[in-house]
């Protein structure tokens, strides 16, 4: 037996956080036990545990997912902590220690400072002073805006990047705290500044300033002596400023590093009246550089530039090694793709995304500081003689997140695919889930972080970054009376109250409830979860209280493709119908929020709300006989995954979605609200194969197109690109945006059938419901879940299904087989411990598991390989020779001449047409006899 992962509140060893009341989670492996008979957590002021604070003892009561340590800490103390497990095999282990450290609580006795110079100066404070006898231990508290780097004696502290982040810094400023390792005699710190989010250039609006219009900075580092004495060393008027060699830097236009600057002269700071209320300890992962990108090639292109190509779409730094002369200038320009083998970036707009790097003569690794850029492709200008491409490093910086999720297939452009929507979540959760990070934007668009959510929490350990995010969310709906901005942070991007977007503020908490297990989630939104529905609620009260959302303005199904204009961003949904459907959602969310949480009376009270609107919905949008009133593939799904179908129009809701997608020639047209749940929606509810085809999509719109077409992550439009590789428009064309990536959540979810469980969250309990299809015939798929690791891995071979599963310690799972028998699958169950009981429902078996893995292997009760039935494409089945020779005997017999044929798509709607049609009865047979054809 092994304990891993170790986590408070899902951070590792977290340094100064807001953690309210600590929670903490472990996971077990390499055990024979399949469940956890008995835990205990130890708390201690100390590594060897002689000063104990807390000791649950031995307990049965103890969750690995989540324990809230139920005593009171300190402010500035670290605490150590550890766990022991004893399994039901007898088995135990302790853990290795894991510690957190409590941030500071008092009043600041240091001043905001800001350099008595002019406001775009970029400059770098400066603090020496004199330790005159041992120490034991020193924190820096600290924060600089917009951002800073902070140096002791001449070495940068921590890994971290882009300090403090990106925040509603109008309502909250995170500091943080640093270990400082002082010396005995002099010591010098340096704080050096730049721009950032807060005061640079940033924002659709208002293009500058949105958040202040002064470099500033507050710290106080706390020395405590060995003697028992301290010292604060605060920030104030004892403090200079001198000029930094990152002479310009902003989000948008990049950096200027200039490391001739003279930086001897020293000038005054003083005291800038911000404040000090709003400084909080940090929640926020940190942002670091987690891997380093060789460029795989050097393209000398047809215009005569030189470009990088680093091989992947990436988010971060360039850094390189230069030797340059004193006062060489070196020019660097960012960019996602080449355009007739040129370098291109006008999809960027107006972001310059550039840097440029000065040379003092000395040999260096440079880098950036203040900035950031999305890229593939680099230009280089003025570096003289050859480029060797080893000296230059793509530095990939996003926030820490534990990788979770993985998935392979059979099929490479499908393992792409998967690839690429990673990626995409790489580059676009720094700090904040943006919706692109490489153009004039980079917004914390909600509706894009609501929809990837699911995605994103399969992927990583996504429970501290949202968490962050979701303070911000309810900072800027106290400003708005509960709605929920459509950019979050606002930074004065005017915009608000819009459905699906506002879902941010439900459904993002409720998926990180799901995945990890930790109510604490719930706890610290519920009061913005509930202000969102309240305002949805206060819409619907002022237009009548019809229990539906009928006002507004609304993004609805953005960039549809069934909107009136071709290649335009407003798709034909009815968008008070969406709005409608997501009134209901959220409000069920928060009912079942507020009752895990133990608010009876709004659990209550929202519940019977929820139903009201559920009854308002269905009177609005359905006929007495079951058709849905708004015809379009996006309408259809709504009311399939959110429940609103009434079962007298199942059927024919079903049906009507196929409908659109055979009129459809079975491509998507579902924009930004439709997608995200389509394929869930089809494989739910019996068209399985349909969400197959659409995830093998090779040509437009498809998800394998963009694939084939060379993207290593997702675009934001299915055209960015054109088939001739010239970029489809510059207004609106991220090649790095995540929100299509969300078909990965299916991919979790339906190929590999990983569910987690409202009843036992943080895969406690969950469901393990494969969905195999014959176009992909293996697929492995893990993740690292609060539990421990789950395995779903499933094989199509020699006309069997076969299927590998892993279920962690103490967990349970059900596992559900497709096409089944119960008889055939009892008596696997019975030579394999952990296995309950094989019970048929429909065509389906399921199986309880205990801990453990299990193999399954049978023949299925229909054949995984590809069927012809009527609704297949006509051309299709002309082009078959077995399905060709069925036409030409029962069909072109009769109709040998097809007026119109090129109109109509499935052989369905041939056999309904006016001049081509045949009596049911002989639709019927024809579709038993293609069903029937093996190829």
């Amino acid at each position: 037996m092994v304990i891993r992962h170790l986590k408070t509140n899902h951070l590792e060893n977290p340094l100064g956080y807001d953690l309210g009341t600590p929670v903490f989670s472990y996971v077990v492996e390499e055990t024979e036990s399949r469940k956890q008979k008995a835990a205990r957590i130890t708390v201690a002021l100390d590594p060897d545990f002689k000063e104990v604070v807390y000791d649950s003892g031995e307990s049965g009561g103890i969750l690995n997912t989540e324990f809230e340590l139920p005593c009171e800490i300190k402010p500035q103390t670290r605490y150590f902590w550890k766990v022991q497990v004893w399994g039901d095999a007898g088995d135990t282990a302790v853990s290795d220690t894991a510690w957190f450290e409590t941030p500071m609580e008092k009043e600041w006795d240091a001043d905001w400072i800001t350099p008595s110079l002019p406001k775009e100066v970029q400059v770098t404070l400066i603090k020496k002073f004199s330790v005159d006898r041992p120490v034991a231990k020193a924190r820096m508290y600290m924060v600089g805006l917009g951002l800073y780097e902070l140096y002791l004696n001449g070495e940068k502290k921590g890994e971290e990047c882009l300090l403090p982040g990106f925040c509603d810094y109008d309502t909250w400023i995170p500091y943080q705290t640093f270990e400082m390792d002082l010396v005995q005699g002099e010591n010098e710190v340096n704080v050096m500044l730049g721009d950032g989010w807060y005061k640079g250039v940033y924002g659709m609006r208002k293009l500058v300033e949105n958040y202040g219009d002064r470099l500033a900075c507050i710290g106080e580092l706390h020395i405590w002596y060995e003697d028992g004495t301290t010292e604060v060393i605060p920030t104030d008027l004892s403090w200079q400023a001198k000029k930094s060699p990152v002479v310009f830097s902003g989000i948008y236009p990049g950096e200027v590093y200039d490391t001739t600057v003279d930086d001897s002269e020293r000038f005054p700071v003083e005291v800038i009246e911000l404040d000090k209320g709003k400084l909080t300890p940090r929640l926020n992962p940190p942002i670091t550089i987690h891997e380093h990108i060789t460029p795989i090639e050097l393209i000398h292109t047809p215009a005569g530039e030189t470009v990088l190509d680093m091989g992947q779409n990436m988010v971060g730094w360039l850094s390189f090694r230069c030797s340059a002369p004193k006062g060489t200038k070196l020019f660097f320009q960012f960019g996602e793709i080449l355009q007739d083998g040129n370098f291109y970036n006008e999809n960027l707009r107006t972001a310059k995304a550039e840097f440029t790097y000065i040379s003092d003569g000395t040999e260096r690794i440079v880098r950036q500081h203040f900035t950031f850029y999305g890229f593939r492709f680099v230009k280089v200008t003025g570096w003289e003689g050859e480029i060797d491409l080893n000296d230059f490093a793509g530095l990939v910086i996003h926030s820490d997140m534990e990788e979770l999720g993985n998935i392979e297939t059979s099929d490479p452009l499908v393992n792409q695919l998967f690839h690429n929507a990673k990626w995409g979540q790489k580059g676009n959760f720094l700090d904040v889930p943006t919706d692109c990070p490489q153009r004039d934007e980079r917004y914390g668009w909600t509706g894009d972080a609501q929809i990837f959510s699911g995605t994103a929490s399969f992927n990583m350990d996504t429970y501290a970054f949202y968490t962050k995010y979701g303070k911000d969310v309810y900072a800027e709906q106290k400003k708005l009376n509960g709605s929920v901005p459509d950019v979050v942070p606002v930074a004065n991007y005017q915009g608000d109250g819009s459905t699906a977007w506002g879902e941010a503020a439900t459904i993002i908490p409720w998926n990180v409830y799901l995945h990890y297990g930790n109510k604490q989630i719930l706890e610290r939104q519920y009061d913005s979860m509930k202000a969102w529905v309240d305002y949805m609620k206060g819409e619907d009260d002022k237009y009548g209280a019809k229990r539906l959302w009928q006002s507004g303005t609304h993004y609805g199904d953005w960039l549809a493709l069934d909107g009136n204009v071709k290649g335009g961003v407003y798709g034909a949904t009815d968008p008070f119908l969406i709005s409608s459907g997501y009134y209901y959602y959220s409000t069920s969310i928060v009912a079942k929020a507020a009752a895990i949480i133990g608010k009876k009376e709004d659990a209550e009270y929202y519940g019977n709300l929820a139903e009201e609107i559920r009854k308002a919905f269905i009177a609005e949008y359905f006929t007495p006989h079951g058709r849905l009133a708004v015809d379009t593939m996006t309408a259809y799904v709504v009311v399939l995954y959110m429940g609103l179908t009434p079962d007298y129009a199942y059927e024919n809701v079903c049906e009507g979605l196929m409908n659109k997608l055979r009129k459809n020639k079975y491509h998507l047209e579902t924009g930004f609200v439709g997608t995200p749940y389509l394929c869930h929606v089809l494989s739910e509810n019996g068209m399985n194969d349909v969400a197959y085809h659409l995830l093998l999509e090779k040509g437009y719109p498809g998800w394998l197109y963009e694939v084939l077409m060379g993207a290593t992550t997702v675009w934001e439009r299915w055209n960015s690109v054109m088939p001739d590789g010239k970029i489809s428009g510059t207004e609106m064309n991220s090649l790095n945006h995540y929100a299509y990536g969300s078909i990965v959540e299916w991919m979790y979810r339906e190929m590999a059938g990983i569910r987690p469980s409202e009843e036992a969250p943080g895969f406690k309990k969950f469901t393990i419901a494969p969905k195999p299809d014959y176009r992909i015939p293996e697929v492995k798929a893990s993740l690292r879940s609060a539990a421990g690791t789950i395995r779903s891995e499933w094989e199509i071979k020699d006309g069997k299904l076969h299927f590998c599963v892993k279920v962690p310690f103490d967990a349970e799972a059900v596992l559900v087989l497709p096409d089944a028998e119960a008889d055939v699958i009892a008596g696997q169950c019975a030579g394999q411990n952990g296995a309950g009981e094989a019970v048929q429902t429909g065509k389906n078996v399921s199986v309880k598991l205990e801990a453990g893995s299990y193999e399954f292997t049978y023949a299925p009760t229909v054949p995984y390989r590809k069927t012809y039935t009527i609704d297949s494409p006509f051309q299709e089945l002309k082009e078959n020779k077995k399905t060709r020779e069925i036409l030409d005997k029962y069909y072109f017999t009769v109709h040998q001449h097809l007026p119109f044929e090129k109109e109509l798509y499935t052989f369905r709607e041939i056999l309904n047409g006016p001049f081509t049609g045949l009596p049911y009865d002989q639709q019927e047979a024809l579709d038993k006899m293609l069903r029937e054809v093996e190829d």
